[in-house]
């Protein structure tokens, strides 16, 4: 989790086949007159990338700084590439132009019935998948080799469509060793893998390792072989294979055999992108220095969050934090730190879940605590609770305060169950906590009003609302102090 927290602003150099994806969504409720067939009834449309600049979209998500080297048209759908990329922040200034094919699109018939999911109903593919002139391929190499001179980790992304000839494959992988520099190569489904040898890892799918060992792929027994065999043909450091339901096994120049399952099932969508989710998580991880379980368990998370949806949608590291969470929390730890605390309320918001802040000492735990809490947790899906700690509490109360240890108290709320986050602070007062976290309901007990409550102008300045929770007659922490002292005169 703490590689994902902190992933690096690396430097990719992807080469690969880019192209264009479009979806034409409509409604599809009955049949043509003319022919057996659905009629789409137009509804919009949209633009996505795909293939390599697909893959270049997902690292820029997850923070990378690529550089896509490939080819396209000159075209409607070159511009929309370049205009998609430009969006996400990735620079599109090495793609280059081949006069004598199309930018490689899909074009994919969207319906749906009675408000039921959308489905595909057909894809339209432009392309030409001719291997590329000598020139051509002189030129992409050249840009290659320039860019690598002054990248972290390199990637091939290829799709058979004509852009990694044996010659750019192997031109790439040279010049990457020359520099000691990774390559993680996702290949395509043909029959001869060679030109991907000497690369630093392979990332193939259940078919694509198949027809590269020559050996059916059908269960466990069959994941080490053909993974070993992949080490010893091609050279490599580690062979990762994705097996869909099955997870994803690993082999490494060095002894390691991992076979890394799914953490929960899947609800399988769209299988669409999973590959190149794959791709890119465990580039980004290795960059940021994981080792190949640690790149390849983020990159089995990331995979099933991506067929979890529609289409190719690259994978935030607010959601893998979010997953990891879950996975590891049979009994959840609830304190944070900040960073972790704001990547997974983004993941919750995302989903259109609101967020409760409210804080205190909780110094002895007592029913008007508990009450507190349980009201605090009706006010929205998900309560945090920032704790005072003991040098805070000291300058606020004196030294004789807290009588229960911050450890201790965060301990005690741990086991309550209307608090989903923990979160510990310093200062005075929590201000700038609220100004961090930017809940949507802020909470205090009656006895403050409105005005009084720390935040309260925060939180309402961007349509926020704090609630004030009743009070129990007789249930403080000085009250049963004061009790305590009393019994013991």
């Amino acid at each position: 989790m703490q590689i994902v927290q902190s992933l690096p602003a690396s430097r990719v150099v992807l080469v690969g086949d880019m192209m264009l994806d479009k979806y034409f969504y409509g409604n599809a409720e009955r049949v043509s007159p003319e022919a057996p067939v659905l009629v789409l009834h137009y509804q919009s449309e949209e633009l996505r990338l795909g293939g390599a600049a697909n893959v270049a979209s997902m690292l820029a998500t997850l923070g990378a700084k690529v550089s896509p080297i490939g080819l396209v048209g000159n075209d409607a759908a070159a511009a929309d590439v370049r205009r998609l990329m430009q969006k996400e922040g990735i620079d599109p200034g090495l793609l280059i132009v081949a006069e004598d094919r199309p930018t490689t699109s899909k074009l994919r018939l969207v319906g749906a019935a009675q408000h039921r999911h959308a489905q595909q109903l057909m894809r339209l593919d432009f392309e030409n998948t001719g291997a590329i002139s000598e020139s051509t391929a002189a030129k992409l190499l050249a840009q290659a080799e320039q860019a690598i001179a002054g990248c972290d980790i390199v990637c091939i992304e290829d799709y058979n469509k004509g852009a990694v000839t044996p010659h750019v494959c192997q031109g790439v992988i040279a010049a990457a060793k020359r520099r000691n520099i990774q390559v993680l190569v996702d290949p395509a489904s043909i029959g001869d893998y060679s030109k991907y040898s000497g690369a630093t890892a392979l990332k193939l799918n259940r078919s694509e390792a198949a027809r590269a060992t020559g050996r059916p792929i059908d269960g466990p027994d069959d994941f080490q072989p053909a993974a070993q065999r992949l080490l010893e043909q091609l050279n490599l450091e580690a062979a990762i294979l994705t097996l869909d339901r099955h997870g994803a096994f690993l082999a490494t120049r060095d002894g390691e055999r991992r076979w890394l399952k799914h953490a929960r099932p899947r609800q399988v969508f769209d299988a669409t992108g999973a590959g190149d989710m794959v791709l890119a998580m465990i580039t980004a991880a290795r960059a940021a220095g994981a080792d190949w379980v640690e790149a390849v368990a983020l990159g089995n998370v990331a995979a099933g969050l991506e067929v979890e949806k529609f289409g190719t949608v690259p994978i935030k590291p607010d959601e893998i934090i979010q997953e990891l969470q879950a996975e590891a929390h049979e009994h959840p730890v609830k304190e944070r730190t900040i960073e972790s605390l704001l990547a997974e309320l983004a993941g919750h918001r995302a989903s259109g879940k609101r967020v409760v802040f409210t804080n205190g000492c909780f110094d002895l735990i007592h029913l008007g605590h508990i009450k507190y809490f349980q009201f605090a947790r009706k006010q929205g899906d998900l309560l945090v609770v920032g704790v005072n700690t003991d040098e805070g509490i000291r300058r606020l109360k004196g030294p004789k305060r807290p009588i229960i240890n911050e450890a201790d108290r965060l301990g005690v709320l741990e086991e309550l169950e209307s608090i989903d986050y923990l979160i510990k602070f310093d200062e005075d007062t929590p201000r700038r906590l609220i100004e961090q976290i930017r809940p949507d309901v802020l909470v205090k007990g009656a006895d403050y009003p409105k005005e009084k409550v720390v935040g309260w102008d925060i939180v309402e300045s961007y349509g926020g609302t704090v609630a004030l929770a009743p009070l129990v007659d007789g249930k403080s922490t000085s009250a049963v102090i004061q009790r305590i002292l009393e019994t013991h005169k």
